[in-house]
């Protein structure tokens, strides 16, 4: 991951050499956006394409940088615990740019517990709920995904440009402290990152919560 015109928050993709799944996303995805107008445009754009080829992206939210990548494919997800040095089992959170992205798992609470996840998003909220679309390398292995609509405007914009659910994890080796600036994630895991998403956070200090989406417990 080498930084661009000396700004280490700016960075080309590189190849990743990562294979794709034979594990597609459901449902057809919309096409990178063509309308750029402005840098961050293009960053978006270009961090997009980075994701849809296998790769990982680097990116702000709330309150520190995260890891993204495509839930579906397995060569990526991969490549994301590599990094992190976190087991499978462990199972990850995915992030979407609006709660419709979650329809079929909201669906399946009551009414009234899908409307009180519905309205901690946008925020710092990762709900655990039932679900059968996501595989086990997401999962854990369990019959369950912790979800979340970040209260980041960028985070939820490359999840809406991407076209559907993003892997978002902590950027920091197992057992390190995240990440909180651009600096640090260049630092911490250098070229092992495809592309690093130009931002910032959002100056939060705590990590974000996890709820059971059925009871509305505090898990986190």
């Amino acid at each position: 991951m080498k930084p661009c015109s000396g700004k280490l928050s700016r960075c080309l993709p590189r190849q990743s050499g990562v294979g794709r799944c034979s594990l597609r996303r459901p449902g057809r995805q919309p096409e990178p956006p063509t309308n750029v107008s402005k840098p961050e445009d293009a960053a978006l754009r270009e961090a997009v394409g980075v994701l849809r080829g296998g790769g990982v992206v680097a990116h702000a939210t709330e309150g520190v940088w995260g890891l993204a990548c495509d839930p579906f494919d397995e060569a990526a997800v991969a490549k994301v615990l590599r990094i992190k040095g976190r087991p499978m089992d462990k199972g990850l959170i995915v992030i979407a740019g609006s709660a419709k992205e979650f329809a079929a798992e909201l669906v399946a609470l009551p009414r009234a517990r899908a409307a009180a996840v519905r309205e901690t998003w946008p925020g710092p909220v990762s709900w655990v709920t039932a679900s059968s679309r996501f595989p086990d390398w997401i999962t854990g292995g369990r019959p369950s995904v912790a979800i979340r609509v970040p209260g980041h405007a960028q985070a939820r914009a490359l999840a809406a440009a991407f076209g559907g659910p993003l892997v978002s994890t902590s950027a920091n080796r197992g057992g390190g402290v995240p990440a909180r600036t651009a600096a640090e994630v260049t630092a911490e895991l250098g070229a092992d990152v495809d592309y690093l998403l130009a931002g910032e956070t959002s100056g939060r200090t705590e990590p974000s919560t996890i709820r059971d989406a059925a009871t509305g417990a505090v898990l986190r």
